[in-house]
């Protein structure tokens, strides 16, 4: 490839002094002389003509000046297009996200990186936070989204948002009718909750052992919706993220029970392979998260 003889080519008919264009260059006067050189046994014509004095260019020289132009501009254009074209953003990205997540959170996510990104094919596998863990794990999605942590040594994990939970009940439930309740109201009642393996199970496991608080009973359902139905039913309480419930409880289909001085927060996070990093679908997702939940 003659690319630096061209371009050494190009500065010297341009500064007409060797030693100029060796320091424009940023190489040495000898080696400039040996691209020109090289460039004249190369297409067997004499570019420069020297004299003591003076330093012309010959006929065949202003040909070739202005052919390595455009060749020059061309090759320049070329490196151009080939890192515009590994910088673009398509083909496809699969995205894990827990049932909260993405029957919930993400969807206007989806919507907006389809608009930025129209070459970029998008796939949701939604299950329990367990189950997208797996899946990251087993590179059967590229990133995976999950409400609270993983313990995967493997895998690396960073939060992108809170997240908000509630005590809810029928809206005829007796705990209903109160303003606040406290934590020993909570106390024998049946509870409606997701399976084991959900990020929402765990955490009302968490809320019960460190509260102490005694289940009369425990139904559980596989789907968020499930478990509202059943406890606009009467079956029971249940603890869901305010995602989850909001429109049901606007529409008056279920009652967040207020608790005094007691919040239910946890942490979405996203998890990838180390290795997936570096693909660029990965990195724009990440990044939109990032922009559309900016989390300190």
């Amino acid at each position: 490839m003659y690319y630096d003889a061209l371009r050494t080519y190009v500065a010297l008919v341009e500064e007409r002094n060797f030693t100029k264009t060796a320091e424009k260059l940023h190489i040495s006067q000898p080696s400039v002389s040996l691209h020109i050189k090289n460039l004249e046994k190369e297409f067997g014509t004499e570019l420069i003509i020297r004299s003591p004095k003076s330093m012309q260019i010959s006929p065949t020289g202003e040909v070739l000046y202005h052919r390595a132009k455009q060749i020059l501009t061309i090759y320049e254009q070329t490196k151009q297009d080939i890192m515009e074209h590994h910088q673009t953003i398509k083909g496809n990205l699969k995205i894990g996200a827990s049932f909260t997540i993405g029957e919930y959170i993400i969807p206007d996510l989806l919507v907006e990186l389809q608009d930025k990104y129209p070459e970029l094919t998008l796939e949701v596998v939604i299950g329990n936070t367990e189950e997208i863990v797996q899946r990251v794990r087993l590179f059967q999605v590229d990133i995976g989204l999950i409400e609270g942590q993983t313990n995967d040594k493997e895998l690396s994990v960073y939060p992108f948002m809170q997240d908000e939970l509630y005590v809810l009940a029928a809206t005829n439930h007796p705990l209903a009718k109160k303003a606040t309740i406290t934590m020993k109201e909570l106390h024998n009642q049946a509870w409606v909750t997701r399976e084991e393996g959900s990020g929402t199970r765990e955490y009302l496991n968490h809320v019960i052992r460190s509260n102490g608080v005694k289940a009369k009973s425990i139904l559980t359902i596989s789907s968020n919706q499930g478990v509202k139905e059943s406890v606009i039913k009467g079956m029971g309480l249940s603890l869901l993220s305010h995602s989850v419930i909001e429109r049901d409880v606007q529409q008056n289909q279920l009652a967040i029970l207020r608790l005094n001085n007691t919040t239910f927060n946890r942490t979405f996070s996203y998890v990838y392979s180390p290795i997936m990093k570096s693909k660029k679908n990965v990195e724009a997702f990440i990044e939109a998260l990032k922009q559309k939940w900016p989390y300190t």
